[in-house]
């Protein structure tokens, strides 16, 4: 893994969250299994801090609202994707762990930030 994020900074915590992935992602085996799932885990990913950014410069509330609601569907679908390769790499659960355990926190302070807008 790379570093760990400013707990704090979401930009750089998603950015950081992102670049975590990818770098897991190029220490997996391509086959016609992994293929499309690491195509779709590394667009999750880095949606995530891609959208949180087209939050922060939102142009109004409804629109950033709208791409939170984004960024914690984005953090979801990350989710969902890492279980898969858990499935496909048992080996690697406990890394993968680490990725799906920071996806599932980043899905749930977006969640509370949806909810309080």
């Amino acid at each position: 893994m790379t570093q760990e994020p400013k707990e704090f900074d979401l930009e750089e915590r998603t950015a950081v969250f992102g670049e975590n992935v990818i770098l897991f992602m190029k220490r997996i085996e391509r086959n016609e299994i992994t293929r499309p799932l690491i195509t779709q885990l590394i667009k999750a990913a880095t949606s995530v801090g891609a959208n949180y950014c087209e939050a922060d410069d939102a142009e109004s509330k409804k629109d950033f609202k709208h791409k939170i609601g984004i960024c914690k569907k984005e953090a979801r679908e990350t989710k969902h994707f890492l279980r898969m390769f858990a499935t496909v790499f048992p080996d690697k659960k406990s890394e993968i762990r680490i990725l799906w355990q920071e996806a599932k926190e980043l899905n749930l302070i977006f969640n509370s930030i949806y909810k309080k807008l």
